[in-house]
Order: structure tokens, then C-alpha cells, then sequence
């Protein structure tokens, strides 16, 4: 009998982002937005990562520390598409957004279930990738001028020979004072995490014999406490003294142990049997979530002298703000505390020469992964970072397919209008001013308000105090009237999106900030829109005979960043904000015509 040969479908695309956690949907995104034919390879059947069904992980950044830090751009993009269309936070509804924002992208092709295990090398140059789509029993091989590895584990650096690491540097190294005095491979471990809901009747939990049996003395150093809306169970953590890759499969079983037994001791200690007697095991992961494991390096290693000086490089491209958050490679068999903060300022830049192989001359990477010693790894993996971090790589690769450059050839070139584009697309860039269009600043500007230069200043957010935005009542608006009769294409609003969610439902007696629930208590109640944004409004513009007429309405608008195609000409523009989500007022910080 012939042997039957598995076939290989073949590809090829500008770009090819291998990996599909948040870091990497965003860089395929935002590359195939700005024009370039994008493929994305995710080995899960699901996009989002840790953020996803399979492991959930609320996404984490600078903006969980308030002060108006949030993450914005396609990360805050996805935050609102699910307050809109998931009101209860379900984990089904939120993988869903993840894939349509993938799905419905005309430049991107998405190829799921398929893990990359091989690769094509012409010089220092990635050829091709080959990954097994389980599904169909097939190969899958991806051509491509640019890769970006946001695989997490960098599944593509053992494969191309890209310079990587793993583990603790020395302190002498990088003169870090929070490293230890030699360095090692020790990494932080990952988490199996369970969720839980209260229930207005008791319900009885009997382990598996297979699990683990805790008393409080075993779990001194963090004992579940369910009234807590912000208990999600992450110290269900093991593996950093061990391979943080190889031994996965070893480290999960483990985990579920644990987490069954932990369980166990929440709903039948005798010390907890009472006041937990209504909550009800309601999920438990099987996918370990991890911090950390492979690190590329790339002509920048970031340090955590690097982050405690506020990162003030001349090719910023992202930010964070997370604590250097260091986690014990014991985890759950610590002694002490499972973790250990350390101060970070909040911003703090990332530069873009830390997103690209040092040696692998058209490789791009972005996520947990990127080119960081392990101490600024503690405070630059999470996700709200790292998305923002994979919009700066997937912009990165839009200019260098345009102009034909390497990665490092877009920062020789001109860094410049990298940042330039990232902050046009809504990327909070700290210590930066976006530029605003020469028709905007030269219009005479019509607007009750006393801070309508705001409007222009091209800062879009609130900082150090400053609001940077215009209020504006029921009936007013905001208009620019220009010299003469001008050709309009573009207009560009940025709306108030509440950044520190102070308009969120309360749950334990504060707004609730996260976007997903770990643990759902009785009466939880709907989420929504943010009160702050404007709902409906109209554009219009000014004929030469001195009439306005209509040229755009919206009437059911939830996102924070709004670019509007027109084609016209016209004496003025003026912006007529008719409707909220719930705010009295109309907040608006951005308001751009060209």
C-alpha cells in the first residue's frame, strides 16, 4: 500500500506574526490596517493568550495603577468592543471579539491550531515558517519579507539562531541592584487559574482523590479570600525552577493538584465551610499561563535601571507602569511571599530597538519576550504592555515593507514617523506631542468653551492634572473655520472613554476596573459603556453660500478613537455632539480636520 504524504499548503505574505496572544493579534492588526498582506499563526484554536477562555487572565498595564495611564490604541479598542457587546463578561462572547477583530480584517489571514516547528533561512534572513495545523492534518508553510515572534516561549529563536536568554542575569552584568550577585536560569513559573460564582443556595464540593488536601498552615502566605472581587487565584503558580518550557506538561498536572486541593480547603475547612457554603466551583484551567521564558535580544537590552529612570529613550514607541513585580520560582512552595514588588515610575518608556533580533535581520518581536533583562521582564510582561508593545512592532513592519528596510532600518531611517503614526492611531507615547494637521492649527476655532485650544493641543488624555480635554453642554459644539474654501478628507476625534473606569459598576464597593471577572458574585451586576463617551453626534460642514449641511452622523458610537473618511470641500467643519452613555456633559479631547 502507498504510504499517504501529509500536504503542505504554502503562503505568502509581507508580514507573518507567529503567535496570537494580545501582543500579537495587535501587531498583525495594525499592520494589516496600514495596507500590508498579513499572516497570523496561532498554535490555539483561540486568540488573546493568557487573556483568553483557556487560561483568564485579566489584562493588566500601566493603566491598573489610575492616573489616566491606560493603554489605549487597538488594545483599548477591544476593552470597549467588549463592555458594548458583553455586558455580562462572558469569556465565549470576549474570545469572540478577539477573533472577529482578526477575521474581519481584509489583509490578514488567520491560521489557527497550527504550531510552528520549523523554518527556512536565506542568510540572516527568516525565509519561510512550517507549522502542523492539527486540524487538518496538514502543513502550513508561511513566505514572508518580515516575521514577528509573539509565540511568548520565542518558539522562532532556537529555530533561526537568534541571540536569546533565559533566567536571572547577574548583577554585575547590567549592574542591576535587585539581581542577584550570579546570575542563573531560574525564571517565574505559571498558573492553572480557577473561577468560582456565588450561588443564592449552598452547594457541596468533593475533590478529586488525586488532589491535594491543605490546611491553613500550608498556605499561610495566601489564604483565598472569596469576598474579594480581585481574588483570582494567580499564586497557583509553580515551574520557574524548573524548564519553563520543557517541562510544561509535568508542571500542569501538578497544578491542577494543587488547584483542586485549594478548592478543598475553601469550601470544606472547617474554618471556611460556612461562609464560602454558596460559592460553586465554576471553571478550572488546564492551560498553564506563563510569565516567563525565552528573551530575545536586540540592540537595546532594557535594565531595570533603564525602567526606574522613566526609560526616556529617543525611539520610545510604548509604555508600561506594572511594579517590577517578581515572582518566587517556587511559587505555591515559597516560604515567604510568592512575590516581591519593586518601584517602577508610571510611565515609563520601552524603546523600539529592544522589538527587533540583534542578528536575525528581519525579525520583529513583541510581548513577554521582547529584549529585557528578567528584572525589567517583571514589570514589562503584562498584557496591557505587551499589546501596545505588539501595535509599535506590527506599525514597525507597515514602514519597512513600505520602504523596503530592515526593522532596524526603520529606526536608522526615521524613527520619527513611527511615533508620529503610533500616536495618530490613539498609542499614548509619554514625554511626546502628537502633531496635529496644519488645516487644524491654522483655523480660526468657534467653541464655547474656555479651554478650546485643548481641542488642538495634541494631547489626548489627562496629565500631571492637566485635563487636555474641551466640555461641552446639550446644544453646543465645536467648530474650525478655515480662510477659504478647503478640500476635507479626514476627520479625527478622540472621545472621553474614562480611563481610570471611575463610571463602572461597583462590585465590593468600588468601580470595577478589570476587563473580565475572575469570580462572579450573586447580583453581579451588567457592565457597559463608559458613562463619559458620546454616543451620537454629526459632522457638518460649511458651504461657501454660508449654510451648514450634514456630511456624517453616528448614532450608536462606543469607541474612543473616531476616524471619519470624507471627501468634500468646505468653508468649515463643525462637530455636534447630540448624545452620551450616561454623563450629563460631552467630554471630548481630540478634535482634527485635514
Amino acid at each position: 500500500m502507498k504510504q499517504e504524504q501529509f500536504k503542505t499548503i504554502e503562503r505568502e505574505v509581507d508580514f507573518c506574526v507567529v503567535g496570537g496572544g494580545l501582543a500579537g493579534l495587535c501587531a498583525a492588526v495594525s499592520a494589516a490596517r496600514h495596507g500590508v498582506k498579513t499572516a497570523l499563526i496561532q498554535e490555539r484554536p483561540m486568540l488573546g493568550g493568557n487573556a483568553s477562555s483557556e487560561i483568564r487572565m485579566w489584562v493588566c498595564g500601566a493603566g491598573f495603577r489610575g492616573g489616566n495611564k491606560r493603554e489605549t490604541g487597538i488594545i483599548e479598542e477591544l476593552m470597549l468592543e467588549n463592555m458594548y457587546r458583553n455586558p455580562d463578561k462572558n469569556y465565549s462572547v470576549w474570545d469572540g471579539i478577539l477573533y472577529e477583530l482578526a477575521v474581519n480584517e481584509p489583509n490578514l489571514t488567520l491560521i489557527l491550531n497550527c504550531s510552528v516547528n520549523s523554518l527556512e533561512m536565506c542568510g540572516d534572513k527568516i525565509a519561510s515558517v512550517t507549522g502542523w495545523q492539527m486540524t487538518t492534518q496538514r502543513f502550513q508553510t508561511v513566505r514572508a519579507k518580515l516575521f514577528a515572534d509573539c509565540s511568548g516561549d520565542s518558539v522562532l529563536a532556537p529555530l533561526s539562531g537568534a541571540d536569546h536568554t533565559i533566567g536571572r542575569e547577574a548583577r554585575s552584568m547590567f549592574g542591576e541592584s535587585i539581581a542577584p550577585e550570579s546570575g542563573d536560569r531560574l525564571t517565574m513559573g505559571m498558573s492553572c487559574m480557577i473561577q468560582a460564582r456565588e450561588e443564592a443556595r449552598p452547594s457541596t464540593f468533593i475533590p478529586p482523590a488525586w488532589a491535594y488536601h491543605f490546611t491553613a498552615d500550608d498556605i499561610f502566605h495566601r489564604v483565598p479570600d472569596m469576598s474579594n472581587p480581585d481574588e483570582n487565584f494567580w499564586y497557583l503558580e509553580i515551574g520557574g525552577d524548573a524548564d519553563s518550557i520543557g517541562d510544561t506538561e509535568e508542571k500542569r498536572d501538578e497544578l491542577l493538584k494543587i488547584a483542586y486541593g485549594l478548592w478543598d480547603y475553601v469550601k470544606n475547612a472547617p474554618e471556611n465551610k460556612a461562609k464560602n457554603a454558596n460559592w460553586r466551583l465554576d471553571w478550572v484551567g488546564i492551560l498553564p499561563g506563563k510569565r516567563e521564558s525565552r528573551r530575545y535580544l536586540g540592540d537595546v537590552i532594557m535594565t531595570q535601571n533603564d525602567v526606574s529612570a522613566g526609560g526616556l529613550f529617543p525611539d520610545l514607541v510604548a509604555y508600561g507602569g506594572w511594579q517590577m513585580d517578581d515572582h518566587d520560582p517556587r511559587g505555591f512552595y515559597s516560604k515567604g511571599r510568592p512575590n516581591v514588588n519593586y518601584p517602577a515610575p508610571c510611565p515609563y518608556g520601552i524603546p523600539y530597538r529592544s522589538l527587533y533580533s540583534r542578528n536575525v535581520s528581519n525579525l520583529l518581536f513583541a510581548g513577554r519576550n521582547i529584549s529585557v533583562t528578567h528584572w525589567a521582564l517583571s514589570s514589562t510582561r503584562v498584557m496591557g504592555t505587551c499589546a501596545i508593545v505588539g501595535q509599535a512592532a506590527g506599525t514597525a513592519a507597515y514602514l519597512a515593507v513600505r520602504d523596503g528596510l530592515t526593522p532596524r532600518g526603520v529606526f536608522e531611517k526615521d524613527i520619527g514617523e513611527l511615533q508620529a503614526i503610533l500616536m495618530d492611531d490613539d498609542c499614548y507615547l509619554p514625554f511626546h506631542t502628537r502633531k496635529v494637521p496644519e488645516l487644524t492649527m491654522n483655523a480660526e476655532i468657534d467653541c464655547p468653551s474656555p479651554d478650546k485650544e485643548n481641542l488642538r493641543n495634541g494631547i489626548d488624555r489627562p496629565i500631571d492634572g492637566s485635563d487636555n480635554g474641551v466640555t461641552l453642554t446639550a446644544g453646543q459644539s465645536a467648530a474650525y473655520l478655515f480662510d477659504k474654501t478647503r478640500s476635507i478628507s479626514r476627520v479625527r476625534i478622540i472621545w472621553d472613554s474614562d480611563l481610570d473606569r471611575d463610571t463602572m459598576p461597583l462590585i465590593g464597593g468600588r468601580p470595577f476596573r478589570l476587563n473580565m471577572l475572575a469570580n462572579r458574585p450573586l447580583n453581579c451586576p451588567d457592565f457597559y459603556v463608559p458613562k463619559t463617551m458620546t454616543r451620537s453626534y454629526r459632522i457638518e460642514g460649511l458651504r461657501e453660500s454660508g449654510e451648514w449641511v450634514n456630511i456624517y452622523e453616528c448614532g450608536d458610537n462606543h469607541q474612543r478613537l473616531n476616524v471619519v473618511q470624507l471627501e468634500g470641500e468646505f468653508r468649515g467643519v463643525r462637530l455636534v455632539p447630540l448624545s452620551t452613555w450616561g454623563s450629563p456633559d460631552f467630554h471630548i479631547f481630540s478634535f482634527d480636520v485635514q
